[in-house]
């Protein structure tokens, strides 16, 4: 019976894929079928629920089984799609760069989308390449802290068989999907003890609430304030949103400093936020490190003209780019992967900080 169920899937996969039998095609009978393979009509009912749930066929009640548009995906395009809130500037070209070389070297071509970190544009996004004949997607999900309710155009991906990896992020009721990441918690957690070490008490932690790499980022700094004794101060906390991200922890911060709060260091969510900061520091006649230290995250030196090299947190952005881009290859050919691949944080001394009463 196994060898007759599997021989019936087999066939009707390839007389689709061949376009023998071509999208809304009726499929023959389950009477016909049984007779032309000798089984049992239980047996053909097998292997058409199967093909059913990769999404070749469909059932029609009362008249039939016919040939479903999603059978398109099935065949072999050797094109990627990846999917990121940004493409040209900060840390995504270099991501992009390592997916690409491993790609490239399979014989795989990408198709770059960018959805400016908007949820309703990485909805867009999914929409069109669902419509495409794709052999996979490594995404980066939009504003990820924020609960997903497009869920059900990642289990039409489910449904058609294209496999996905999502990257930097994660959605909660997807927890349970493939995802490449880096410990953000830990690697916070490294720079805030950091600055305990050197004496700092009075650490300004300044997030980013829409995406679950400023949670993990926060949940850190608050582990090591209170390993190291500090209470915590929601008042030393500025959270800020995609787009208000080059104003609000700007504007913020020298409000605080106006107003003669104790600021001793800065804990920022990323590089980009921290040259901003610095920026926002100086033009209140402070210095750094001098007056005030501050990290980053992501080792991206985009320093312009600060003339500080930031303490950060190592981000292996073409090697994350490439560890995606393997796994998804994996994927595509039916093996079995780690569903978590979560990349360990690596502390980057640069002069932003200094130790206290020095």
């Amino acid at each position: 019976m196994a060898v007759k169920y599997h021989q019936i899937e087999t066939d009707i996969k390839n007389l689709i894929l061949s376009e023998e039998i071509k999208p809304g095609d009726k499929l023959p009978s389950e009477n016909i079928l049984a007779k032309k393979y000798e089984v049992s009509r239980q047996t053909v009912r097998k292997a058409l629920a199967d093909l059913e749930v990769e999404g070749y066929i469909y059932a029609v009640h009362g008249s039939g089984t016919f040939c479903s548009d999603a059978s398109r995906f099935k065949k072999e395009s050797k094109d990627i799609a990846v999917v990121m809130t940004y493409l040209s500037d900060y840390i995504f070209p270099k991501v992009i760069s390592g997916i690409d070389s491993v790609l490239e070297e399979n014989g795989y071509s990408i198709i770059l989308k960018n959805t400016g970190n908007s949820r309703s544009r990485e909805i867009r996004c999914l929409e069109e390449l669902i419509e495409k004949n794709i052999d996979g997607i490594i995404i980066e999900p939009s504003k990820s802290n924020v609960f997903c309710k497009h869920k059900d155009l990642y289990d039409k991906l489910d449904k058609y068989g294209i496999p996905y990896i999502f990257i930097q992020g994660e959605y909660s009721v997807m927890e349970n999907k493939t995802h490449v990441l880096m410990d953000d918690e830990k690697g916070a957690y490294l720079l805030t003890r950091y600055l305990i070490d050197l004496g700092h008490r009075n650490i300004v932690g300044v997030f980013k609430s829409d995406d679950t790499q400023g949670q993990n980022r926060h949940m850190g700094y608050a582990r090591a304030l209170a390993e190291g004794g500090i209470a915590y101060d929601p008042k030393k906390i500025i959270w800020f949103y995609t787009e208000d991200r080059a104003v609000h922890p700007y504007v913020n911060l020298q409000e605080m400093i106006k107003k003669g709060e104790a600021i001793d260091a800065v804990v920022a969510y990323n590089d980009q936020i921290a040259f901003h900061l610095i920026k926002a520091i100086r033009e209140m006649g402070l210095r750094v490190p001098e007056d005030i230290s501050i990290t980053g995250y992501d080792n991206s030196q985009a320093q312009g003209n600060s003339g500080i090299n930031l303490t950060t947190v190592a981000h292996p952005q073409e090697e994350l780019g490439k560890i995606a881009a393997r796994m998804l290859l994996s994927m595509i050919k039916g093996e079995q992967n780690e569903k978590r691949v979560i990349i360990e944080p690596e502390l980057i001394i640069g002069n932003s900080c200094r130790k206290k009463n020095e």
